[in-house]
């Protein structure tokens, strides 16, 4: 019995592979943007109170009185609270 010494192994190129060898590492995929707390604070509660509006649109206003109203209050509360985050560093920056 001859063991062949002779064997060669070749990976195949997967569709990810073949892909990423015509995609370039552009830089901003590794930049990082510096956001002030507050304005992330605000982006958080314009989000938050988009999603809990949205949650109490859904929610059947005539059956669930309450969590329509507590939803709708809440979200609105949150988006007030993001809407004032976000402008805040803007107003205190321009007064005088």
């Amino acid at each position: 019995m001859k063991i062949q010494n002779n064997v060669t192994f070749t990976a195949s190129k997967s569709f990810l592979d073949r892909l990423h060898t015509y995609s370039k590492n552009s830089a901003d995929m590794n930049d990082t943007i510096i956001v002030p707390r507050t304005i992330f604070k605000g982006y958080l509660g314009i989000m938050t109170g988009t999603t809990l509006v949205t949650l109490g649109g859904l929610i059947n206003k005539t059956k669930n009185p309450k969590t329509f109203k507590g939803t709708m209050a809440a979200g609105l509360i949150a988006s007030m609270y993001g809407t004032w985050a976000f402008v805040r560093p803007f107003i205190i920056r321009d007064s005088k």
